[in-house]
């Protein structure tokens, strides 16, 4: 046991469990891809300007810990994973009325939501009731391929970002939608990779999961086609944003080259090994994907709004 789970085990006791099955080690990346679209709205500068940082503090607590803790903590309490998952290495045994905790959780933040500008508060109620779709039999969405990729696709790779900047109060269009829609693509790219290191696990489970229907080839072909679709729409909006390619501008193809760059050296040596690869490498192969997807939420903040 890590020292510092020791040291929560010590101050909480058992109710450490749930906290743990919320994941906070996540909480900062989901806080992140948030504020991604709140600084599309605003500007870094006008993000970090101070004006309703109360409606935004409320907003990114709401949405981080009451939505998606509380997400991930309804969806531990039915999956019952014995093995690393992400964010939660060695996850402890679901505690009694877990499913129960994390609904509280997502309608405390729901309420928390209401008070916001509507906008945001109808992209919060949405993706809740994808989280418990996702998650909760009978329907449990999770373990129907094609429907887990389609929920997560639109709940955090789309409607994440999109509720941030909806959170400002300020119409999102312009090169912004475009990018919005990127970063779902580029979370469809990412979703079959989380599963692959999960694959005996799920089947023995009987879930029939994305990449258990699709297999390990497809699985990883599918990341790949997606993500070369994100970047392109990356290119749609910068060429919607008239980048000229003059000054300051050259930096901002350079961000977004990095990102790029940055997937590549995470798939391509993915793909070229992938039958050899154990659980563990794989595994590992989604924890670069992790680092590969906040590298591209610094390359997009750069290049549209500073």
């Amino acid at each position: 046991m890590s020292d510092r789970r020791a040291l929560g085990y010590r101050l909480f006791g058992r109710a450490f469990d749930y906290l743990l099955h919320t994941r906070p080690l996540e909480w900062p990346i989901v806080a992140v891809h948030f504020l991604t679209g709140a600084a599309l709205a605003l500007g870094l500068e006008g993000l970090l300007s101070g004006r309703d940082i109360g409606a935004l503090v409320a907003g990114t607590l709401a949405f981080v810990i009451g939505l998606n803790g509380g997400t991930l903590a309804l969806n531990s309490a039915f999956d019952n994973d014995e093995g690393d998952i992400a964010y939660l290495r060695r996850p402890p045994p679901p505690p009694r009325g877990l499913a129960l905790f994390g609904l509280v959780l997502m309608f405390a933040g729901l309420a928390v939501a209401a008070r916001l500008p509507r906008p945001f508060a109808v992209a919060y109620l949405v993706c809740l009731i994808f989280s418990v779709l996702y998650s909760v039999p009978p329907l449990r969405l999770k373990a129907v391929a094609g429907a887990d990729l389609l929920i997560n696709m639109a709940g955090f790779g789309l409607l994440t970002p999109y509720a941030g900047w909806a959170l400002t109060g300020v119409p999102v269009g312009g090169p912004g939608t475009t990018v919005i829609v990127a970063f779902a693509l580029l979370f469809g790219g990412l979703y079959p990779l989380t599963q692959l290191y999960q694959l005996e696990e799920d089947r023995r489970r009987g879930d029939r999961t994305l990449a258990c229907v699709l297999g390990l080839d497809r699985s990883l072909g599918l990341s790949l086609l997606l993500v070369g679709m994100a970047f392109a729409a990356f290119g749609v909006a910068s060429l919607q944003s008239d980048w000229s390619g003059a000054g300051d501008e050259v930096f901002r193809w350079a961000a977004l080259a990095v990102a790029l760059l940055t997937w590549a050296v995470v798939l391509g040596p993915w793909w070229r090994h992938r039958a050899a690869l154990s659980p563990a490498e794989h595994q590992a192969g989604m924890h670069r994907a992790l680092a590969a997807w906040a590298v591209t939420d610094m390359a997009v903040l750069f290049a549209w709004a500073r």
